[in-house]
C-alpha cells in the first residue's frame, strides 16, 4: 500500500512515498477507509518540518476524506459506500475537553499514523459522516480547520446574528470562519496584507476590510470601523504579534478565539488592555466528534463550500507544503491520490 512518510530528522525533503502494509480487514467496532483526499493544516506543517517531534517513518496529515470500503462486527452507524471524513481527536467523542485530548498523542499524523496513504482501518468513532454531496477533497477541509472555526465561533463563541466577527488573514480557519459567520447573520471585519486577497474575501461576503500593512494600528481601524464599539469576536491566528491589535479592536465583554501561533509561542499580554476590556481569551484546537457531527448538519444547510486554492497529488506532497509555506494561498490546500 503507498503511503507519504517522513524519515527522521523532519524536513520537507525527508517526505517520501513508500511501501507499507496493508492494514487489512477491519475487527469489531472498525471500519476500513479508501482514503482520496487530505488537506494542510499549520500543525500538519510543523510536524513535516520537525518543528513537532513524531516518530520516523510516521504517516503523514491529520485530515483525510474518502469512502468506506468495509466494516467490523457491530458497526452500525456506517454501511460500504459511505464517504466519511477522519477527526482530529479520535479519543474525545463529546462534551469538555479531557485531559486525553490535552496533546497530539492520539492525533493522526503526529502521534498516530495519519491520512497519507491509501487505505486505513480505524475505530468508526475516528471518522463522521462527510457532508451530502461534497467532494472528497471539500469533505477533507473539515477536520481540523472547519471544525476550529465551528468551534471558536458558535460551540465556545455562541455567535448571534447582528454580532461583528473580525477573522485575521486567508488561510482555511480564517475563510471558514467567514463563510460560517455570513451564513449566521454576523458583520465580517477581514485583515490582510494583500489588496487582492482582500478582494477575494470581500467577494465572499467581508463587510469592511483592512490591509493590516498600511494600517499596523489595525486593532484601533477596527474599532473606528465600528464607531467605537468593538468587535464582538476575534478569530486569533497570529498569535503573540497580533495579540495586542485583537484586544484593542475588541468591545468590552467580547471574546477572542486562541486559535494560532503563526508568530510564536510566547506573547506579552497587555493585562490592563486585557482588564479593561472584560476580555474572555479561549484557546481550543479543533473539537471533538460530536462537534463534527453538528458541523456536518449545518454545512449540509449552508450554501458555501470550501475555498481550495490549489490541489496535488499525495506524491507531490512536499511541493504542496513549500506552497503553504509561501503563504501565497487562498483557503485551502489540499491533495489527492
Amino acid at each position: 500500500m503507498k503511503a507519504i512518510t517522513l524519515k527522521a530528522p523532519g524536513g520537507l525533503v525527508n517526505i517520501a512515498e513508500a511501501e507499507v502494509a496493508d492494514p487489512g480487514r477491519p475487527g469489531k467496532g472498525e471500519i476500513r477507509v479508501a482514503i482520496k483526499a487530505s488537506s494542510l493544516n499549520y500543525h500538519d506543517l510543523l510536524v513535516a518540518c520537525a518543528a513537532v517531534p513524531t516518530e520516523d517513518g510516521r504517516i503523514l496529515l491529520s485530515d483525510g476524506a474518502g469512502t468506506v470500503a468495509e466494516v467490523g462486527e457491530g458497526v452500525t452507524e456506517f454501511r460500504p459506500g459511505d464517504h466519511v471524513v477522519s477527526t482530529f481527536f479520535p479519543v474525545w467523542p463529546a462534551g469538555p475537553a479531557t485531559p486525553q485530548v490535552g496533546g497530539f498523542l492520539h492525533t493522526p499524523g503526529d502521534g498516530i499514523q495519519g491520512m497519507a496513504c491509501e487505505h486505513v482501518v480505524r475505530p468508526a468513532s475516528a471518522f463522521t459522516h462527510a457532508p451530502r454531496g461534497w467532494t472528497h477533497r471539500e469533505a477533507a477541509t473539515i477536520t481540523t480547520s472547519g471544525l476550529t472555526a465551528w468551534r471558536a465561533l458558535v460551540v465556545n463563541g455562541r455567535l448571534k446574528a447582528g454580532e461583528t466577527v473580525l477573522v485575521q488573514g486567508t488561510g482555511g480557519v480564517s475563510i471558514a470562519a467567514l463563510q460560517l459567520a455570513k451564513a449566521m447573520g454576523a458583520r465580517v471585519i477581514a485583515t490582510s496584507s494583500s489588496d487582492e486577497k482582500l478582494s477575494k474575501v470581500a467577494a465572499l461576503g467581508a463587510d469592511l476590510t483592512i490591509n493590516y500593512r498600511r494600517e499596523p494600528e489595525w486593532g484601533r481601524k477596527a474599532l473606528e470601523l465600528t464607531g467605537g464599539f468593538g468587535v464582538d469576536h476575534v478569530i486569533e491566528v497570529g498569535g503573540p504579534a497580533t495579540l495586542a491589535q485583537s484586544l484593542t479592536a475588541l468591545k468590552v465583554g467580547g471574546h477572542i478565539a486562541m486559535i494560532g501561533l503563526l508568530s510564536g509561542i510566547d506573547a506579552n499580554l497587555p493585562i490592563l488592555l486585557a482588564l479593561t476590556r472584560h476580555a474572555r481569551i479561549e484557546g481550543l484546537i479543533v473539537g471533538s466528534r460530536r462537534d463534527q457531527q453538528d458541523f456536518v448538519r449545518a454545512l449540509e444547510l449552508m450554501e458555501a463550500r470550501p475555498i481550495i486554492d490549489q490541489v496535488f497529488s499525495y506524491t507531490d506532497l512536499a511541493a504542496a507544503f513549500a506552497h503553504q509555506q509561501s503563504g501565497q494561498h487562498f483557503g485551502k490546500i489540499c491533495v489527492e491520490w
